[in-house]
């Protein structure tokens, strides 16, 4: 078969002749359909993650769409996402023709969305919509602010807040044109934020916009979860999911306190299987009804590299995706 493999932590995959996977009881074999490139991906690869310098050569794809060929559980010709843990630990992932994965891991799913479409919102929508409503009890009627807007999971999550009732729902991002995308996706304002931003003047400017808020949306950390953190309404909480912007915040104990506000961190990976095929069939069937949707770029299996580089770079307007069975160029 053909796969994206990556030799040396940093630089991108690129595609090799492999061997097919054999898979274990307990597991499926996959015919990959499609495999998205996710911050988690680049994270794994860069060998700078909590999950320590992964073993190289391995096939990145920490998800993917695709059709079972053999499994304990499901016939064959399911049509399934399924997650991987390439990169955090031994074992090869979903950039490839085939792949391994989990029998008790694996989500069916049905036709109405394609598999591009479908594995770029994946866990990045799953991580949205869990860490809205499962993490942070996003009710009917309260004030959401999204930071990181213009990313895959602040789109999910602009989108997420307003079918679930939020009445008022606002946007922050750096990138040029997020403003304009946060407000199609329902915004009531948006908040440009700057690199040079310091916690005093961010708050300034976001007060002037959101007001207060009972709900944050952090995958960014650093100066703008600082800013955030001053704008939470007494009982708001702010939910954290990245550190793109740094690796700390700082928030006023009084502040904090007096209010009985609340700081909560989320990860994916404390989901279980059932909280997890629960939330996609949720997005599976807002993106089938044309209520959610995420921007993507799809490339053939054998345009890996570039593809990995367009990503890291963010030079890819939403998520980029391979997809094996795809023409080679």
């Amino acid at each position: 078969m053909r796969a994206a493999q990556l030799h040396t932590c940093g630089e991108p995959p690129h595609v090799v002749d492999a061997e097919a996977p054999t898979r274990a009881p307990g597991q499926a074999l996959v015919a990959v359909g499609a495999a998205p490139i996710t911050p988690l991906d680049l994270l794994c690869a860069s060998g700078t993650s909590y999950f320590g310098r992964p073993d190289t050569p391995y096939v990145p794809g920490v998800q993917g769409v695709g059709v079972v060929r053999e499994s304990d559980t499901l016939a064959a010709g399911t049509r399934v996402w399924f997650p991987t843990t390439a990169g955090m630990a031994p074992g090869d992932g979903a950039m490839a023709e085939l792949a391994v994965a989990a029998d008790d891991e694996l989500v069916p799913v049905g036709d109405a969305v394609d598999d591009v479409h479908l594995a770029a919102l994946g866990l990045s929508a799953i991580a949205a919509w869990t860490a809205l409503l499962l993490r942070g009890g996003l009710r009917a009627g309260e004030r959401v602010l999204v930071l990181g807007a213009s990313g895959v999971v602040g789109q999910v999550a602009l989108q997420a807040a307003r079918l679930h009732g939020a009445g008022a729902v606002f946007g922050a991002a750096m990138e040029e044109g997020a403003d304009d995308r946060a407000r199609e996706l329902g915004a009531d304002g948006f908040v440009r934020l700057r690199r040079d931003d310091d916690a005093d003047d961010l708050t300034g400017r976001m007060r002037e916009v959101v007001g207060e808020v009972d709900l944050v949306l952090d995958p960014l950390c650093g100066v703008p979860a600082s800013a955030a953190l001053a704008c939470l309404a007494p009982h708001g909480r702010l939910v954290n999911l990245g550190s793109s912007a740094g690796a700390s915040a700082t928030f006023s104990s009084a502040h904090l306190r007096s209010g009985s506000r609340s700081v909560l961190g989320y990860t994916n990976n404390d989901l279980t299987p059932e909280q997890r095929r629960e939330a996609l069939a949720q997005i599976e069937e807002h993106a089938a009804a044309g209520r959610l949707a995420v921007p993507f770029e799809a490339f053939a299996l054998d345009e890996a590299a570039t593809a990995w580089a367009r990503q890291a770079a963010g030079e890819v307007r939403g998520r980029a995706v391979l997809v094996p069975g795809a023409p080679r160029g």
